[in-house]
C-alpha cells in the first residue's frame, strides 16, 4: 500500500501516523489562564529533544473548526506550562481531561485530580502524577494553522518534580512508575513487557 497525503483526507492521514508512530508517550499539560482559569489536557506528540539544556516538546493540534486549544493560548499568554507523566492509576482520570472543555472550565475538577502549586510557574502541578516538569517556553513553532495541522511547543524544563521511590541516582524505575503510551484510536498500552540491549561499542583503530 503506498499512500499519498496529497490525495486523501487529512482525518485518514491522522489515523495513519497515530496507528503507525506507536507507542507514543503522554505529555498532561497543565497551564493556567489569562483569568486564572486552570487547565489540563493530554498530548501524545510528545518528546524529550535537549539535555543541556533540558527542553521538551509536544505539539497541540489546530481544531477541525480551524480554532487553537486552550492550551497553546495559555501558553502563548503565560509563557510557561507543566508536563505530567501519566501513570496508569490516573489513566481513567486524564483521558476525562481528554475532550475539548469550553475554555472557562477547569478539568483539575473534571477530573478529580489534585492541583498542587508548582515552585516556579503559575501552572499547578498534578499532584497524583508521578514526575512533574515546570517549564519555561522557548518557542512556538507553528508546522501548520489549517485544521488538524500542529504547533510545535519547545519548554525549557526548569524543574523536576520525581517520587522518591521512583528514583534511584537519576534513573526512574520503570515497574514502579508505570506509565502508558498511546496507540492509534482509543488504544493505549503498558510498559509491562520489557527487555533490554547493550549499545555495541565501536572498535578503536589505533593504527
Amino acid at each position: 500500500m503506498i499512500v499519498d497525503p496529497s490525495g486523501n483526507n487529512y482525518p485518514d492521514i491522522y489515523k495513519l501516523m497515530t496507528g503507525a508512530i506507536v507507542p507514543r508517550p503522554i505529555a498532561f499539560v497543565s497551564t493556567v489562564s489569562a483569568d486564572g482559569v486552570f487547565n489540563l489536557a493530554p498530548f501524545s506528540f510528545f518528546t524529550g529533544i535537549s539535555a543541556n539544556p533540558p527542553v521538551i516538546c509536544f505539539c497541540p493540534m489546530i481544531r477541525a473548526d480551524g480554532t487553537r486549544k486552550d492550551t497553546l493560548r495559555n501558553i502563548e499568554e503565560a509563557r510557561e506550562f507543566v508536563v505530567n507523566i501519566v501513570s496508569e492509576e490516573i489513566a481513567e482520570r486524564m483521558n476525562l481531561c481528554a475532550p475539548e472543555y469550553p475554555p472557562e472550565v477547569d478539568e483539575f475538577q473534571i477530573s478529580g485530580l489534585t492541583p498542587v502549586p508548582s515552585d516556579l510557574v503559575r501552572a499547578p502541578r498534578v499532584g497524583e502524577s508521578r514526575v512533574n516538569m515546570e517549564c519555561r517556553l522557548l518557542q512556538i513553532v507553528d508546522v501548520s494553522t489549517r485544521p488538524m495541522g500542529g504547533s510545535l511547543v519547545l519548554g525549557e524544563i526548569l524543574r523536576f518534580h520525581v517520587d522518591d521511590a521512583l528514583f534511584d541516582n537519576y534513573k526512574i524505575d520503570p515497574g514502579k512508575l508505570r506509565p502508558i503510551g498511546r496507540m492509534g484510536g482509543p488504544a493505549y498500552t503498558r510498559t509491562t513487557d520489557r527487555f533490554d540491549m547493550t549499545r555495541p561499542s565501536v572498535p578503536v583503530n589505533k593504527t
